[in-house]
């Protein structure tokens, strides 16, 4: 244009600009500042804003920041959109201590933030968990004459219900309807949600029937906040109940509703209607989430249905849906428990062969499927690998190993690794001490046994029915003497 003869005013490079943030060019869209004023024009407050919102769009907030300073320096003073821009770059990356400052320097600037502004910080701060920043915050606003609106609300109501707090949530809710500050259904789902979770069921429909009378319509994440609660309390009737009336309201199950009715019925060992809802889901046109299949594999091993469930993960992988480390987990644990240790061991080294991360409970899983199934020597093997695939060994898996080498009647070893859980690992609890007690009688050691006796007395533990139980046998027949009674009183 320039070598044409043309000379382009500051709106055409204003929007030249744009184009450049917004088209993966943030490097020349510097430069065409820079360009702008070796050239002799004066960038203003859009030229500045549109170059801040750039550097935030491609993550480089701390320029961001300084061009604010630099603007000044310019003499081209920030307004609202400045302000508004850089407040809403710092909370989504989650400084909220600059964001505040900002604010504070806005009030030295005789810029008064709007309600939009003071929304953004609220809630960056209920996002990051610094809710009573945000309420602070919240109170600030009112004290400085910005009236709060629904988005105001809406996010520390469901901050707070996120913590728990519901009674302070409902009292905010009770605060904007006698303000005239209309709740909607975003306000109403975070309220219902919480209580349903808590079993608050009655709480939870008294808020339902209050969003019907306001003629606000529940969307899908209402009614299955509810019938999760109903699902949780296993009330499946009323669950059923009310993914019927969500149908006749027009309201479209998605695969959460159906995935949610699904894990009520498993839990309640009703695999069969669990996969009733899962077929009318496929019917539906809906496909099934890990959620879903990771559920009804669970829910099978549960109902001791060994075959179906690994049928279910079959057709999982077989239509693409990609298992997580909680399904193979679920997996493992269900044929390890049903005797299915060798198919179980085909997985896990398929699973060591994957990208996929296994985590402690997934080793944990199949040393204790070892150990119970005599495979002691190969559980070691595992257990001593944890630390060559960086996996510190946890409670579980010591518990695991030192209760099988007690099972095989390798007392030594349970002994060295007992004493290697008290110096690196966690510590141990009433049932290893009970279990190595029990080993140690049944061989006869008692002084071994009275030692440890000695030592789980003085860390608060005593003895369980299992030990009591033995010791009276043993005295029953002789083999041991009253005082050993006395210890484990």
């Amino acid at each position: 244009m320039i070598k044409l003869g043309y000379e382009p005013d500051i709106v055409t490079l204003n929007s030249l600009l744009n184009g450049f943030c917004h088209g993966n060019k943030i490097s020349d869209a510097v430069a065409l500042v820079h360009q702008m004023v070796e050239m002799g024009y004066q960038p203003d407050t859009v030229t500045f804003n549109t170059l801040i919102h750039g550097l935030f769009l491609h993550n480089k907030a701390s320029e961001a920041v300084a061009l604010v300073d630099r603007m000044v320096a310019k003499g081209c003073q920030p307004d609202l959109v400045t302000y508004g821009t850089v407040v809403n770059g710092l909370c989504k990356k989650g400084d909220t201590d600059l964001a505040l400052s900002l604010l504070k320097k806005m009030e030295k600037g005789n810029i008064e933030a709007d309600v939009v502004i003071y929304n953004t910080v609220i809630d960056g701060l209920c996002k990051y968990k610094h809710v009573n920043d945000a309420l602070d915050l919240f109170n600030e606003m009112e004290n400085k004459g910005t009236r709060p609106d629904v988005y105001s609300y809406n996010s520390l109501i469901s901050c707070l219900c996120n913590y728990g707090r519901w009674s302070d949530a409902s009292r905010l809710l009770s605060d904007m309807i006698e303000r005239e500050i209309n709740p909607d259904v975003v306000t109403f789902n975070a309220l219902i949600d919480a209580f349903a979770k808590e079993g608050k069921l009655r709480e939870a429909d008294k808020l339902y029937e209050e969003m019907i009378k306001r003629s606000i319509d529940p969307d899908a994440f209402t009614y299955n906040s509810l019938i999760n609660g109903f699902c949780m309390h296993d009330l499946l009737d009323e669950a059923k109940q009310m993914f019927e009336f969500m149908v006749s309201k027009d309201c479209l199950p998605d695969v959460v509703t159906y995935s949610t009715l699904i894990k009520g019925f498993c839990k309640c060992k009703r695999v069969e209607d669990g996969m009733e809802l899962f077929y009318e889901m496929s019917q539906r046109g809906l496909v099934g989430d890990t959620v879903t299949y990771t559920t009804l594999i669970q829910g099978f091993f549960q109902a001791g249905d060994c075959d179906n469930a690994q049928q279910v993960f079959k057709k999982m992988v077989s239509v693409g849906i990609s298992p997580s480390i909680m399904t193979y987990n679920i997996l493992l644990d269900g044929l390890c428990n049903n005797g299915k240790l060798e198919t179980a061991l085909v997985i896990f080294h398929d699973l060591q062969k994957s990208k996929m991360d296994n985590d402690i409970v997934t080793y944990n899983i199949m040393i204790e499927g070892m150990c119970k199934a005599g495979k002691i020597e190969d559980g070691w093997i595992l257990f001593c690998s944890l630390s060559l695939k960086g996996v510190k060994p946890d409670f579980i898996t010591y518990t695991s190993m030192i209760s099988g080498f007690c099972r095989k009647g390798l007392r030594g070893e349970a002994d060295a690794l007992f004493n290697k859980m008290k110096e690196d690992g966690p510590l141990p609890d009433s049932g290893i001490y009970n279990t190595l007690i029990r080993a140690h009688l049944r061989d006869g050691d008692k002084p071994a046994s009275a030692e440890l006796i000695k030592e789980m007395r003085n860390r608060g533990f005593v003895g369980d029915a299992s030990t009591f139980g033995l010791v009276t046998n043993m005295l029953y027949d002789g083999r041991l003497d009253k005082s050993f009674l006395g210890m484990l009183s």
